[in-house]
This record gives structure tokens, sequence and C-alpha cells, in this order.
């Protein structure tokens, strides 16, 4: 099923594929501001003979047309950074921009895409359909894979699929199980209404402190009192901010949060809870209470049949022991708005390495990964396109 020749040019590319890596870790930007990357990314299409149309205002779709007609499989790889300073003030390749950081391994995932790219299109002549190539815009603020819909990087499109690198698991293993891999992240926030007024005469006032921090306390109970305990879900308070002085009463105060699980109904219930339990401890104190709920990415549930083609693909082109049951995480990604065009399936590459300081946790200053990782990433973007168009 796989190809022995794609697995060999990999190899052969492998040098490449580190440097691509360090150029654009040293070179990170943000969600939206991934000029420089957009540039980059074009210029070696270019050079490939890869056809290609830039995203609006960032961001790359390009195609590769195969020999052969067929059926089209999109690959994606997000490019932008995130505004943490970079720890790893030792390695050459550190950070040139303060404050931003490429924390998460988006430039490994830019790099294996463009040379997967690079491989298929040395053996397009025997490729019997497309591959899009998705270099994807803005995932950290949940936003790119919406605008890449709605610009139509995947019309047309049959299957769809991603990578992520992942510090919590060995080199040298891959993980695409069926069902969920990232939960659906939402964010909310509630805005409590009292009346302030002279930190000695609290009788003579409605404490906004006291209502804000009966709600954090209460708000836990949501999950742990009214969700099915076999449905997975976590309700985080992020961020409270009360009061203006150390002597006033706070008259306003305001609490952000986050939502993660799997299951649509149990989204909603939790939504619906949050206005509920705000509103009612807020009228406990006489306080008003107004909630503001943004969905943001839908949980990615990989399809089972495109997972099982990549497991297929991981055990032959890696080993049975290369095969690794991650379970899902309560992170989210917004490659799950692709689905809404075709199915598809998002595979997790392990990175953790102890000997290389390689096991951080994503979004921390001192993430990295095991570039030895990036080979089998690279691979398994092409060995997966290769097999669904051929198979």
């Amino acid at each position: 099923m796989i190809s022995q020749t794609i697995k060999q040019s990999i190899l052969q590319y492998s040098d490449e594929l580190t440097a691509i890596r360090r150029k654009l870790h040293s070179e990170p930007e943000l969600s939206w501001e991934e000029v420089n990357t957009t540039n980059f990314v074009c210029e070696y299409l270019d050079q490939l003979g890869i056809t290609y149309r830039r995203a609006t205002p960032t961001g790359v779709i390009a195609t590769i047309k195969g020999g052969m007609p067929g059926k089209t499989v999109a690959l994606r790889g997000d490019m932008d950074a995130l505004s943490i300073e970079e720890l790893n003030t030792d390695i050459s390749y550190a950070s040139k921009h303060p404050g931003k950081m490429h924390a998460c391994g988006h430039d490994s995932h830019t790099a294996m895409l463009l040379i997967a790219a690079k491989v298929l299109t040395e053996h397009k002549a025997n490729l019997p359909g497309n591959v899009r190539l998705l270099f994807q815009p803005a995932e950290e603020v949940a936003e790119g894979a919406k605008a890449f819909v709605k610009q139509g990087a995947v019309d047309d499109v049959d299957n769809v699929f991603g990578i992520h690198i992942w510090s919590q698991m060995p080199t040298g293993k891959v993980s695409c199980t069926p069902g969920p891999s990232f939960a659906s992240a939402d964010l909310f926030k509630v805005t409590f209404k009292g009346k302030g007024g002279h930190g000695a005469l609290p009788h003579a006032c409605i404490d906004t402190a006291i209502v804000a921090s009966s709600f954090v306390m209460n708000a836990q109970s949501i999950v742990s009192r009214t969700i099915d305990t076999q449905q997975p879900a976590v309700l985080t308070i992020g961020k409270m901010v009360v009061g203006t002085r150390f002597n006033v009463i706070a008259e306003n105060a305001e609490i952000e949060g986050t939502v993660r699980c799997f299951d649509q109904q149990v989204r909603d219930h939790i939504e619906t809870q949050l206005e509920h339990y705000a509103k009612q401890v807020a009228a406990i104190y006489g306080a008003t209470a107004t909630l503001e709920y943004t969905r943001g990415t839908q949980a990615v549930i990989n399809e089972e049949e495109s997972a099982r083609l990549a497991v297929d693909v991981i055990t032959e082109s890696f080993g049975s022991s290369a095969v690794y049951q991650e379970k899902p995480t309560m992170g989210g990604e917004d490659f799950s708005d692709y689905f809404a065009k075709a199915p598809g399936c998002f595979a997790l590459v392990g990175s953790g390495n102890p000997e290389k300081d390689t096991e951080w946790a994503h979004h921390h200053g001192k993430f990295n990964i095991d570039e030895d990782a990036m080979v089998i990433g690279a691979e398994l973007y092409a060995q997966y396109a290769w097999s669904y168009l051929t198979k």
C-alpha cells in the first residue's frame, strides 16, 4: 500500500527538512501575521513548480495534479506561532523575535508538509488524483480553518488529513484512533453588576467580589453534579477581574473561562447551566448577571475508515510497534472545521525524548521537538495521500 520510493526520498531530504524547520522556528509570526512564512512557502512551491494561490490575508492553498485522474486528498499544516517568550536561549535557532515563539510545533508542520509536497511532486506522474496542500494560518486563535473553508480550500476535496507533533508521546510513536481526538473548545464571559461603595460600609453595597467568588466555587458542580460521569467535560475559570481599589466595594466583576467536551448535547447543557448558575448566584446577593458564550472549535472526531487507513499506513511504514493509542485530549484544534466539507482524520506524531529535553508541554517557553520525529511526519503526510489515492 505504501510507496518504498517515497520512503527513500523522504530520508534523502532529512537535512533539508531540519533546516526549513529551524529557519521557521527562528522567525515566528503570530496568527494572521504570517506574511514572511507565507512568502517562504510560495517561493518554495515556485521552485517545485506547484501551482498555488495565496489565501487572504495569509496562508497558501496549493494543488499537486497527479498524472492520472482520481480523487483529491487534502493535507494540512498550520503555520502560526504564539505570544510566548522562548526560554531555549541555548539553541542556535531560537526565536529572533522577543515575546514570540513556535511553542506548539507549527514550524515543524509546515516543514514536514513542504518536504512531503516535494516528494509527491517527484512522483506525481504515477499519482491517480490530486493532492491539495493547506498551509493554514491562525490555528492558535481558532480562525484559520474557518477562513480556509470559506475561501474554498477544501472545495471538491474527498478526504482531509492533518498531523500534529506531540511532545507527550515518545518519538517513533504515532497515534490516529477512530472517534474523539480533540475536544470542542468554547469561551465564556460572565459579567456581574452590583452596587459599589465604601469598604467600611458593606451593608450599603452589593459586593460583586463576593458574588463572583461564589460563582467560581459553585460553577464546578455543573460538571461534577449535572453531567453524566461517562461524558468527559472540563469547565475552567481562567480570569477574574474584580474591583478597583483596596477600600472600595466592587460594583462590577468579570469572569472568563473555557468549556471543553466531545458531545454536542453536553456542550449545550453546560452553556445553559452557566447562565442559570450565574443568574441564580447573582440573585442571592441582589446583583445581576449576563453571560456571553462563544462557540470555538468543534470536536475533532476522526472518521473511522480514514483513521483505519492511517493506522495501516503507520503500520506498514514504521512497523506495528509505532502504533500508539493516545487518549483523547481536552485541547482544541480547528482542524475540525474541515470535517464539515470532507471526511478525514488527524494524527499525532510523537516527539517526546527525555535525552533531548523535548517532553515539555505545548505552549511552554521550553517547548521543543525531537527533530528525528519530522522524518516520520513528512513520510506520513506523503504516504497517507499516496495510499488514499491509490487504494
